[in-house]
């Protein structure tokens, strides 16, 4: 469903010059997979999934999302794709099912199409006592589930989620968490970005470790455990973290 051949972003710095954001990085996601890509702030996750969703355009690479060339076919990228953004932005003065009517006409959905979908992710994601409020009323958890059901108001077949329960509190990152591990059972294919790790560890089919702009590694939970010292993930991505910077050093 999604896949890259050495995808890389340059971006230029007055003071710096050239920064690269992410290195030559070829990955594959199956079908119905979820896959994470794991990393800290800085790593160039965002970036990742920004390409992919044809927002960012590649300095270098190809890729291809649902059989769509990202460089060629854009359009036919982004209708099969639902994406969510670190920092998007909603209209303070719109209630929730206000927005998702619009986006849901944007979307070309018929009336009764957008009536049933919007039931769907409104019970999902359990927004019913805030669905009639202005967004700007509404708490930080309350906006990133609206978000959320907007970006996948047209029932698309791939989800990119970047970082969705950042900042959350711990109830509210639980739902959306849940909700994911729903859409997964459902056969979506689900690429995330997080830094949390736990995350990763319960709902990915594979993750990839991303440290600087590059790809450390690509595996499965169980595979980092057979191979690594680290009882948790978290100390997996530092033993590679440590490995990758001394490989650095000594080149």
């Amino acid at each position: 469903m999604i896949r890259t051949e050495g995808i890389k972003k340059v971006f230029w710095d007055k003071k710096e010059g050239e920064v690269v954001a992410l290195h030559p990085t070829s990955l594959s996601v199956n079908e119905g997979e979820v896959f994470g890509v794991l990393g800290p702030n800085g790593a160039g996750k965002t970036t990742l999934l920004r390409m992919l969703a044809t927002i960012l355009t590649p300095t270098d690479g190809s890729g291809e999302v649902n059989g769509y060339d990202i460089l060629s076919q854009k359009e036919e990228v982004k209708s099969s794709i639902g994406f969510l953004s670190g920092n998007t932005k909603l209209y303070g003065r719109l209630t929730p099912t206000e927005i998702l009517n619009y986006f849901g006409e944007l979307y070309g959905l018929g009336k009764e199409e957008i009536r049933v979908r919007k039931e769907e992710l409104i019970t999902l994601l359990n927004m019913e006592e805030f669905i009639d409020k202005k967004v700007e009323k509404l708490s930080t958890g309350q906006t990133q589930k609206v978000s959320i059901a907007r970006a996948l108001l047209h029932d698309p077949d791939i989800y990119m989620l970047d970082e969705p329960t950042l900042g959350l509190d711990i109830l509210t990152s639980k739902s959306i968490i849940e909700f994911i591990r729903g859409e997964a059972g459902r056969g979506k294919t689900i690429i995330f970005s997080t830094h949390y790790m736990e995350e990763a560890e319960v709902l990915c089919d594979r993750v990839a470790l991303l440290h600087k702009g590059r790809i450390l590694d690509i595996d499965t939970t169980e595979g980092y455990y057979n191979k690594c010292q680290g009882n948790n993930l978290r100390d997996i991505f530092f033993e590679y973290v440590n490995k990758s910077e001394g490989d650095i050093n000594e080149s």
